[in-house]
């Protein structure tokens, strides 16, 4: 025991060291991301940092925080349910780990702690010898085994690994209410066998009943109490002495300790029901509740429909760059809050949730964003309508690939189908999918700009190091040399804001962001690093923007031409196979894309 400790530990902790063991990325920010958590659920870094700084930790310490009931708000498919499925899984893979063991007495229906078999007596001085906490006592079927069949003699009592398994009822539980007039409280705290009285001859004999409740079951380890707040009220008073002095009463015994951590689950609409009700108060103080909101990330709403249509067989459809993007934006553009500060909008918010910089804003200030909108993210387009249009975008298609546009097509279709939202909410949720083509329209064009450039990148490093020359002089004072008649010249101005005005840098930052250029290009020289085009992303984006509006003509002549001559059919050729092969274009969408913007850039 002095060598490993934690194989006494209590339920909450055991939890907190399988969450902690799978590692703790820290952040720039001061925040911890837990891994555990990070390959099934997305976008919900903080409010997981929450629960366990919150929750888990001080439960682990034996804080008073472990006798609540964990329960979980939230809109639907918001990832409630997955998250609990995540710790019960974790807990049976931790369980057959050296440092998740779990011991048992042998033959006990609720898998009991070992150390309980230690006379209460003893227990102060066991803790001080081996630094070991025993909480706890016997369930009434192993006080009648060692009395009957050790007679007392507590060395004797046999002790087994205990792999914690909810297929096999051990450790994990699960409660589902059903109808109130037909569900039995015998389903949480066990039943009498009758067949067995008449031999035991007492309905007080703990071999006359069956220790096989969800309460039982779930010690040492996890109860999910699903719908918790949906239960009949009988139900839920069991949960009030569980709760908080660790026990509960079943049948004609005692009361029976047990060590589990209880979480539940329920909707906003239910719990606001619930709290209004002052004959619920004193379960109200046994519930601490988290709230667990839709994710407010475009990259991690991607990666949410990612991973629900790899779990499907069509495999062998293409899903074009973007196509995920523009559904991910619409569900995010409606679940965020307007807010009052001047110059943002719902597009810029989402922008700046997503990593980015806006104008006016950085990411420092999200964080005044967030406490504007405390509820954000608790309403909204919920996932599994996304992944429902998708899935009949993906079962439609003729071409096996989808691309963007059969995406907003189809949440538009769904939206018309759709019968529980009112017209005020329908208009609000189209402007949503206007809003997401527009995205998409920029994106498509810097996708293709990009392709283009690349044909002419000569071209992009000539620009490049003719405006860093402009830069150098303009910031120093100086003036320039022409290259071929020695004439001195003033840094030309209107070259430097032609690109500067790509990415929106007004006359009054000019200055400051070329100084930030030349910062940077010293920088690089003080390290012997070379500065090229692709050393400042935002000044590169600019470039290229600067040569896609020069060479603007050019491309659309070459996308929207019906009979493209020999040179236009061999840059769109050599544009196609870039995005190919470097875009993760399939043929017919990187033709679908290259006739779009044709389309657009004739707008």
């Amino acid at each position: 025991m002095k060598k490993r400790p934690y194989l006494s530990q209590l339920a909450h902790a055991r939890i907190y060291r399988m969450i902690k063991s799978a590692g703790v990325v820290e952040k720039e920010d001061n925040s911890k991301q837990y891994k555990f958590f990070s390959e099934e659920l997305y976008g919900l870094d903080k409010t997981l940092e929450k629960l366990v700084e919150e929750y888990f930790h001080p439960a682990a310490r034996r804080l008073d925080v472990r006798k609540r009931i964990l329960l979980l708000m939230g809109p639907v498919s918001g990832g409630k349910s997955t998250l609990v499925a995540m710790l019960k899984r974790g807990l049976e893979r931790f369980s057959r780990t050296d440092e998740g063991a779990v011991f048992g007495i042998r033959d006990c229906p609720m898998h009991e702690e070992p150390l309980h078999l230690i006379p209460k007596e003893l227990r102060e001085e066991f803790q001080k010898l081996y630094d070991v906490y025993v909480e706890g006592e016997l369930c009434p079927s192993c006080r009648m085994m060692v009395d009957t069949e050790y007679k007392g003699n507590i060395e004797k009592v046999p002790v087994e690994r205990v792999f914690l398994s909810e297929d096999n009822r051990i450790g994990v539980g699960t409660f589902t209410p059903s109808d109130p007039k037909s569900q039995d409280i015998a389903d949480l705290t066990g039943s009498m066998d009758f067949s067995t009285i008449t031999e035991y001859g007492s309905e007080s004999d703990p071999r006359a009943y069956r220790f096989d409740g969800e309460l039982n079951i779930a010690n040492r380890g996890l109860m999910e109490f699903q719908e918790m707040l949906k239960c009949d009220e009988k139900f839920l008073w069991n949960l009030l002495s569980l709760s908080q002095e660790g026990n509960f009463k079943a049948g004609r015994f005692a009361l029976i300790y047990a060590d589990e951590m209880i979480v539940a689950h329920t909707n906003e609409n239910e719990y606001k029901s619930f709290i209004s009700n002052k004959k619920n108060e004193a379960l109200q103080s046994r519930i601490i509740v988290m709230k667990i909101p839709y994710n407010l990330k475009v990259h991690d709403e991607v990666k949410i429909y990612e991973k629900l249509i790899k779990q499907s067989d069509l495999r062998n459809i293409h899903i074009a760059p973007h196509a995920l993007r523009v559904a991910s934006i619409f569900s995010v553009l409606s679940r965020l809050k307007e807010s009052k500060k001047q110059g943002m909008d719902l597009v810029k918010k989402m922008k700046l949730y997503d990593g980015e910089d806006v104008e006016g804003f950085k990411q420092k200030d999200l964080y005044e964003l967030q406490m504007e909108a405390v509820d954000e993210g608790m309403s909204g387009v919920d996932p599994r309508y996304v992944i429902n249009r998708l899935s009949s975008a993906l079962i439609r298609t003729t071409t096996q690939c989808i691309n963007p546009l059969d995406v907003l097509r189809a949440l538009k279709e769904g939206l018309d189908q759709h019968p529980s939202i009112s017209k005020e909410e329908k208009d609000r949720l189209l402007n949503f999918i206007s809003v997401s083509r527009k995205e998409y329209d920029e994106m498509a064009k810097k996708e293709v700009q990009k392709a283009f450039v690349y044909s002419y990148e000569e071209s992009a490093k000539i620009l490049f190091d003719n405006y860093l020359d402009n830069v150098e002089a303009f910031c120093n004072g100086v003036k320039l040399k022409d290259p071929i008649t020695d004439e001195e010249l003033d840094p030309d101005e209107k070259l430097m804001r032609s690109i500067e005005e790509q990415i929106g840098i007004a006359e009054s930052s000019k200055k400051a962001f070329r100084e930030e250029i030349l910062i940077r290009l010293s920088s690089y020289a003080r390290k012997n690093r070379r500065f090229d085009y692709s050393s400042h992303e935002r000044l590169r984006e600019a470039i290229e923007k600067k040569l896609f509006a020069d060479l603007k003509d050019v491309v659309k002549i070459t996308t929207s031409s019906k009979t493209p001559d020999a040179e236009q059919l061999k840059r769109i050729n050599q544009v196609s196979a870039r995005l190919i092969e470097e875009h993760g274009y399939c043929p017919n969408c990187a033709n679908e894309l290259l006739k779009y913007v044709g389309s657009l850039l004739n707008r």
